[in-house]
């Protein structure tokens, strides 16, 4: 169950209107890693949840947080487009400057939403779903949200040398700090899983299974061997199940493939120095009612 107070989480006021800066904003609202994506990741990460209380209770908590800075940041665009399409336009014919800043300006914000914020990113793209992972292993899932929060704080923090308001900085700030908790949150929960089980997801698959010879080979598919340099290139591997050894020329393991000629109705191109095969007109019939 939900329940919605008036007040917000933190401040949401800007300094003075800016509808530019507006669909900028619009990016950690309906972004790739903006706020709904997480807000939605983590609610069905907590709802699909069948591991331990904790995990669930924790991914509500968060989630439920997210609904809270959505909103935040959906009031603070409102807010940056108060006053912007009319008015504005009139004196965009007198003054270069206004009509250059409305130039910048995302008209949906004034024909499709009446002068608020959009599930869309800064072009206009359309929040997806896809962005969202809730697999049900948590810890593959953890670390998606580590991910998450590391570009979603990278891009607030851009966002931040993008503007000099300081009712948005304000907000922003909020916004960064609690991305500094997530990410240690995240940290926090993925140490504590792999105490655990395996680092390496899933930690239920047998690894007898798997061809174990390249299990721990770090194989060198470009010119240069720099990449030799790295902790993953030697010495004990992350899940302490094996050491990494470095092939400087790796060789190919598999056959050359070669498929067969397609039946005469699909019609491919001929194989060079063969006949194309035929077929009668009635079989050809028979076979082209699959399309």
């Amino acid at each position: 169950m939900f329940y919605h107070i008036k007040e917000l989480q933190y401040n949401a006021k800007p300094d003075k209107p800016d509808p530019v800066y507006a669909k900028k904003l619009q990016e950690i609202l309906g972004g790739q890693f903006g706020e709904i994506t997480v807000m939605l990741q983590y609610l069905f990460q907590g709802w699909n949840c069948r591991g331990e209380q904790k995990y669930r209770d924790m991914l509500l908590d968060i989630g439920t947080e997210e609904i809270a800075h959505v909103e935040m940041i959906a009031t603070m665009i409102a807010q940056l487009l108060d006053g912007a399409p009319v008015q504005d336009q009139e004196e965009a014919a007198k003054d270069p400057v206004i009509e250059a800043v409305l130039g910048g300006m995302n008209p949906q914000h004034a024909i499709v939403s009446g002068l608020g914020a959009t599930p869309t990113d800064s072009v206009g793209y359309p929040w997806n779903a896809r962005y969202m992972i809730a697999s049900g292993n948590l810890l593959a899932d953890f670390r998606a949200n580590l991910n998450a929060e590391s570009q979603g704080r990278l891009q607030v923090v851009r966002l931040y040398e993008s503007t000099t308001d300081p009712g948005v900085r304000d907000m922003l700030s909020f916004l960064i700090a609690r991305d500094t908790m997530h990410q240690n949150q995240w940290m926090a929960a993925i140490e504590e899983l792999e105490l655990t089980q395996k680092a390496i997801v899933p930690s239920t698959f047998p690894q007898d299974l798997e061809k174990q010879q390249v299990s721990y080979s770090f194989m060198n598919f470009s010119k240069g061997e720099e990449s030799s340099q790295g902790r993953w290139a030697s010495g004990p591997s992350m899940d302490g199940q094996s050491s990494f050894e470095y092939i400087a020329n790796p060789e190919a393991m598999g056959q050359v493939p070669e498929l067969k000629p397609a039946p005469a109705y699909i019609h491919n191109s001929p194989i060079p120095g063969t006949t194309p095969p035929q077929t009668d007109q009635a079989n050809y019939t028979d076979q082209t009612n699959l399309h």
